[in-house]
Parts: structure tokens; C-alpha cells; sequence
């Protein structure tokens, strides 16, 4: 079985098949990152059995799906919270969504204007292969629809990795950027996010997730060509089960059932 797709979810994905594959020694699945909107492609041109995704497939791709002869089936298989990260030594606790937002499209530059050291902030994202990009992009750059043409400020450094957002973040004090909870390591830190400037701040953790109270947070996909049958439903079924959402939880992310 050939997996390919978001970079936030290879490690799950590769977790995912290890366990499996312990279960069932005479089972191969093969895991490969390079980004949702990558699988997905990939998908669509039947070069792999399964894309994992963390956004939403797009119209524009469902009709691909049904030229290439199939109807895209969709599975939820996990819930992610997207931290947004700094440097340990950098002094700010927490930002707003609007904030965050003003960072992103590069209109705060300046770590002053948020409460840190007059020092330029670095934004590092993901790059446009990624579906943590296109979810950030939406949710926080174009405020859920409220700015639909806005885009990522012209001083952004696109990244071809979530490793590569926390090598930078972790090696640069005047470093921002966002990972997903299952890679937050002791060399990054966590911002609270605030939904308004009169609004308590909230760590992201698993917690938070499941209780709808962090606000940047996303379901994780898996996208197969049309309803799965035979093996392939055997190992979604799997995934879906109690054994697979254990491996959702040790990894940092959040099982589709409290």
C-alpha cells in the first residue's frame, strides 16, 4: 500500500503503518510526505492508494477525481491544533488572532508593536505544497473569509518542511512561525492565542483541541479513490479503531473520539 501526502501527518502516517504491519507481518505500506496538495496529485493521477491531507480537498480536485473515474471518499482521521511557535528567549506570552494575522500578512513587523524586544520578527510558514499553509492562510492571513485576497506578507520565508520551520525558530531569537502539536520540541515555544485582546489566553495541547477552546485547530484527512474495499478498508477501519487513535494520542494529536 503506497500513503503520500502532508508533511504534519508522515510521522502519523508512518506510526500508523508500523503498528499495522506488527499486526499483520505479511502487509507493506509505504509512507511518503512532500506536502497534501503533493498527494493529493498524486492521488488523482492513481500513483498512490491513499493521500493524507491537513486541509480539505478543494472542487476543483473532486472533479479530477470523477475525469480520473472516480468519486473521492473522504475520512477524518484525526484532529491537529496548530501552535504558533517563537524562540524560548523570546518574551512574548500570547497573541490575538487579529495579531497573528497582522504578523502573517507582514502589516506587525516589529516584535515592539506586540509586547517583545524592537527587534524584526522572521515569519517562517510552510510552503504552497502544504496544506498547514493553505489552512493558516485561511483561517488566520484571510480571517476566515473576511480578507478573501489577502496573502502572506512579501518578507515571509517559505519553508519546504515543518522540521524546517523548527530548525529556523529554534535557532533564531527573533524567529515565528507554526508546527503542529505532534512536533513541538523543548528548543521551540508555544504562544497562547487569544481570540480578542479582552479574551484569556489558551495553550495549545490536546485538551484545548477536543474542548473547542484553542483556536487554531484542524481535522486531519485521509483521501482514497472512492470507497475503500478489501485491505485498504480493513486498515482504515484500523485506524478508526481504539488500537489506532491510541497512536493519535501518543504522537501529540487529537483522536476523533474524547
Amino acid at each position: 500500500m503506497d500513503i503520500r501526502g502532508s508533511d504534519t501527518m508522515v510521522n502519523l502516517g508512518a506510526a500508523w503503518a508500523e503498528a499495522y504491519m506488527d499486526l499483520h507481518s505479511n502487509f507493506s505500506i509505504a509512507v511518503q510526505g512532500g506536502g497534501s496538495g503533493t498527494g493529493i496529485a498524486q492521488l488523482l493521477n492513481k500513483n498512490c492508494d491513499i493521500a493524507q491531507a491537513s486541509r480539505g480537498i478543494k472542487g476543483s480536485e473532486i472533479d479530477a477525481g470523477k475525469a480520473a473515474g472516480f468519486d473521492v471518499y473522504e475520512v477524518i482521521a484525526a484532529y491537529d491544533g496548530v501552535a504558533m511557535v517563537v524562540h524560548p528567549a523570546n518574551p512574548v506570552e500570547e497573541l490575538t488572532i487579529e495579531q497573528l494575522g497582522q504578523i502573517l500578512r507582514g502589516e506587525i513587523t516589529n516584535w515592539s508593536a506586540v509586547g517583545g524586544t524592537s527587534t524584526p520578527i522572521v515569519v517562517a510558514s510552510r510552503d504552497t505544497a502544504s496544506g498547514t499553509h493553505v489552512f493558516i492562510k485561511e483561517l488566520l492571513v484571510q480571517r476566515d473569509g473576511a480578507l478573501k485576497d489577502a496573502e502572506y506578507g512579501p518578507e515571509v520565508q517559505f519553508l519546504p518542511s515543518t522540521s524546517a520551520i523548527v530548525t529556523e525558530v529554534s535557532q533564531n531569537v527573533n524567529a515565528f512561525g507554526y508546527v503542529g502539536l505532534g512536533y513541538m520540541v523543548p528548543e521551540i515555544r508555544a504562544i497562547k492565542v487569544k481570540a480578542d485582546a479582552d479574551s484569556p489566553g489558551v495553550e495549545p495541547s490536546v485538551a484545548a483541541v477536543q474542548a473547542g477552546t484553542y483556536g487554531v485547530a484542524r481535522p486531519l484527512f485521509l483521501y482514497l479513490p472512492g470507497e475503500p474495499q478489501g485491505a485498504v478498508k480493513d486498515y482504515i477501519d484500523w485506524i478508526l479503531s481504539p488500537d489506532g487513535q491510541a497512536v493519535v494520542a501518543r504522537l501529540g494529536f487529537v483522536p476523533t473520539s474524547q
